[in-house]
C-alpha cells in the first residue's frame, strides 16, 4: 500500500472537501465546539475547493489505493511570520492515513514544490491543543509565536511553527 503524492486537480475538490471536513471533525473533537464541527458541510467545502483549485494555489494530494487520504495547501505568507516567505495554509489527513508517513511525505513534497517556486522558508499555524502538533516539531519546525483566534464563538490559542530553510525538510 504505497502512498502517492501529486498536484491536485479541480476534479479532486469533493475528495479534498471530504478529507477537510472529516479530519476537522476527528482532530478537533473536544477542542472546537461540537455544534461548529457538526455544521461543517462537505458540499459547501467542495465548492470552495473548486474555486481555490482554479486560483494560483499550490495544493498536493496524497492517495492510497487511488483514494485521496490527505492534502496540503500552501503559498505566499498571508501575513508576516518571522521572515518566512511561504505559509502552509493547511495539511490534513484522514485518520486511517495518519502515523504511516503520509504527512511527512506531503510536507516534503510541498517543500520541494515551494522551492521550485523560489520560496525559501515556511511557517504554519496550528491549534495549541491539536494532539498532532508534535508532527511539526518532528519534521524540524520550530515554535516561534502564538495568537488567540476565535472559532465557532470559542477563543482558542494558535501557535506558529517555522522551517527557516525549506531544503532541510
Amino acid at each position: 500500500m504505497a502512498i502517492s503524492i501529486r498536484p491536485a486537480a479541480i476534479s479532486d475538490a469533493a475528495a479534498i472537501a471530504h478529507v477537510h471536513v472529516e479530519s476537522w471533525q476527528t482532530t478537533y473533537a473536544g477542542i472546537m465546539p461540537d455544534a461548529y464541527l457538526a455544521s461543517l458541510d462537505e458540499t459547501l467545502r467542495a465548492r470552495l475547493w473548486s474555486e481555490w483549485l482554479t486560483a494560483e494555489a499550490l495544493v498536493l494530494v496524497a492517495e492510497l489505493n487511488g483514494h485521496v487520504v490527505g492534502f496540503a495547501h500552501a503559498g505566499p505568507s498571508r501575513e508576516p511570520i518571522k521572515s518566512c516567505d511561504a505559509e502552509l495554509y493547511s495539511i490534513y489527513l484522514l485518520q486511517n492515513a495518519q502515523k504511516r508517513g503520509t504527512g511527512s511525505a506531503l510536507l516534503r513534497a510541498m517543500a520541494t514544490a515551494l522551492l521550485q517556486r523560489s520560496f525559501k522558508s515556511m511557517a504554519v499555524w496550528v491549534l495549541e491543543q491539536n494532539r498532532s502538533r508534535n508532527f511539526y516539531e518532528r519534521t524540524g519546525g520550530t515554535l516561534i509565536m502564538s495568537q488567540v483566534i476565535e472559532v465557532g464563538g470559542t477563543k482558542l490559542m494558535e501557535v506558529a511553527y517555522a522551517w527557516p530553510d525549506l531544503k532541510k525538510i
